[in-house]
């Protein structure tokens, strides 16, 4: 069996490359709305930030390090976090754009997904007749048509230059069960060593779906691949998110949470900020018999290089 950590990590994945303004007014655009969304989810319990960018002028992604820029030491110097920048950008996004930013930075973690995949959140363009800015439905729409790339040569690059480059580990996103055989791929080949820190997502459209079956097969593959040598995290997209949580931490996994991951608190309820999430989840989690991991518990668990020997 995987160790079962003494104390839960909780992610907060703050603005993400998934939903577009119009979906919510609550979601962060501008580099001082991203810091303070970060800032306050770090006060609410967050251990672990996961950062993407905006475009300040209309919301949409950005692989722009000058963007990341205005916003990394901010949080830092306002939170003990560990900082995480992704590495997936969004699916429009080339592997030289997704990287620059990871790579001029050099953050203690950052986001690895473990393999190509459709990626789709078009059927939610139906749902919207008015949108904030023109870029947005066709961004949205055009998700039926994308696949998200991440081949194995562009796995291993990311691991030589991020990883053995800069020091810099690894929130591995594995979106179904292949993924875990492709992480296992690399373990084998001695280009990844423990801890591991695995990331289990459900519920997107192109990846496993959200059944509590799903979440326990999800964990016992990865036990029967990592044994001692993995700690394991779950995300639920949408709706899915506290269910699939609470049973995750159940089965003594790490969370994950924030607007990029789901835009509501309750049904019917948008959430105000990501804090809001952490807050909810960290409730749910302490009345279970749970206690929270701090960022340095965190950094410990998962043998990061510490806040001193990142570039901002």
């Amino acid at each position: 069996m995987a160790r079962k950590p003494h104390k839960v990590i909780i992610t907060c994945a703050v603005t993400g490359a998934i939903h577009t303004p119009s979906m919510s007014p609550y979601l962060p655009l501008t580099p001082a709305d991203i810091a303070r969304h970060a800032i306050d989810a770090a006060r609410a319990g967050a251990a672990i930030l996961h950062m993407h960018a905006r475009d300040p002028r209309d919301g949409r992604p950005s692989a722009d390090p000058s963007v990341f820029g205005e916003f990394l030491p901010v949080i830092k110097a306002e939170t003990d976090a560990v900082i995480n920048i992704t590495s997936g950008g969004s699916t429009k996004m080339t592997l030289d754009e997704r990287l620059a930013p990871p790579l001029r930075f050099e953050p203690e973690m950052a986001s690895l997904n473990m393999g190509s995949m459709n990626f789709s959140i078009h059927p939610v363009a139906s749902k919207i007749n008015e949108w904030k800015y023109d870029w947005e439905k066709a961004y949205v729409e055009g998700t039926e048509d994308i696949i998200f790339r991440n081949t194995f040569r562009d796995i291993g690059r990311i691991l030589a230059h991020l990883g053995e480059g800069c020091g810099t580990r690894f929130e591995f996103e594995c979106y179904d069960i292949g993924h875990l055989y492709n992480l296992a791929h690399f373990v084998d080949a001695g280009l990844i060593k423990p801890p591991f820190f695995v990331q289990s997502i459900f519920g997107i459209l192109g990846g496993i779906g959200p059944d509590l079956d799903n979440v326990a097969y999800m964990r016992q593959t990865a036990d029967r691949l990592f044994g001692d040598d993995y700690h394991w995290s779950v995300l639920g997209a949408g709706r899915h998110q506290m269910p699939v949580l609470t049973y995750a931490a159940l089965m003594g996994g790490n969370v994950r949470v924030g607007l990029e991951d789901c835009l509501t608190l309750g049904r019917g309820q948008l959430a105000p900020d990501s804090a809001s999430q952490v807050l909810k989840i960290r409730r749910i989690l302490e009345e279970l018999g749970f206690e929270i991991a701090t960022p340095a518990e965190a950094r410990a668990m998962l043998a990061l290089k510490g806040g001193d020997r990142v570039r901002f």
